[in-house]
């Protein structure tokens, strides 16, 4: 990923901290002659390593776990906040006229070798972990034991686990760090008078900057 200096977010609180507020990633892979991209949350563990490890699982029936290069590392998206910038934000624009749009985001990247699972344990252990941790903010969480059990060791059957001990993270936040301190109070001015949810969310990533 290309990352000019002023964008690169390097700290590692900061990275996981992103992962898990945005779990749905983009997982790809190298294949036999291609590429392939699945989209599936992932759940971040610390496994006592230096920046963790991903588990997600996705479905006997995808070719991405039969078609897989394990020479090559995989590569998990985590795309978080975005939001398009109008030149009309800078004061400057209106000064020379000499401004452009642009796109403000914040995304990171995790690396590494990527191993399939079909172990019922781990499979049902993640499984598990994951529906718990996306349950807790209901007022009735659902539980995996909810299901009959050969429902669920039906469903086991029909998935693959994957395992990601991530080797390198990177992380871009490109929020305006480029403006001068007026464009970007420019910028939150005019993501806040939007108010929807999504400029709302960008001018509170700009204001932790």
């Amino acid at each position: 990923m290309y990352i000019p200096k002023a964008n690169e977010e390097t700290r590692l609180p900061v990275l996981h901290a992103h992962i898990r507020a945005h779990p749905f990633a983009t997982l790809i892979t190298m294949g036999a002659t291609s590429l392939t991209a699945t989209h599936l949350p992932l759940v971040l563990e610390d496994d006592g390593s230096d920046f963790g490890l991903l588990k997600g699982h996705i479905s006997r029936a995808n070719p991405q776990h039969k078609d897989l290069n394990p020479s090559v590392e995989a590569l998990a998206i985590f795309a978080g906040d975005h939001h398009y910038i109008t030149p009309n934000w800078y004061p400057s624009k209106h000064e020379t006229g000499k401004q452009v749009p642009t796109w403000n985001y914040a995304v990171t990247h995790a690396y590494g070798p990527l191993r399939l699972v079909e172990d019922p344990h781990w499979l049902l252990a993640h499984l598990t972990s994951l529906t718990n941790i996306h349950e807790a903010s209901f007022p009735q969480p659902w539980h995996v034991d909810d299901a009959p059990p050969d429902f669920i060791q039906q469903m086991l059957h029909g998935i693959i686990g994957l395992e990601l001990p991530i080797r390198k993270l990177e992380g871009k936040w490109k929020i305006s760090q480029n403006r001068t301190p007026q464009d970007r109070e420019g910028v939150k001015q005019g993501l806040s008078q939007l108010d929807t949810p999504e400029s709302l969310a960008m001018k509170s990533l700009m204001d932790k900057l």
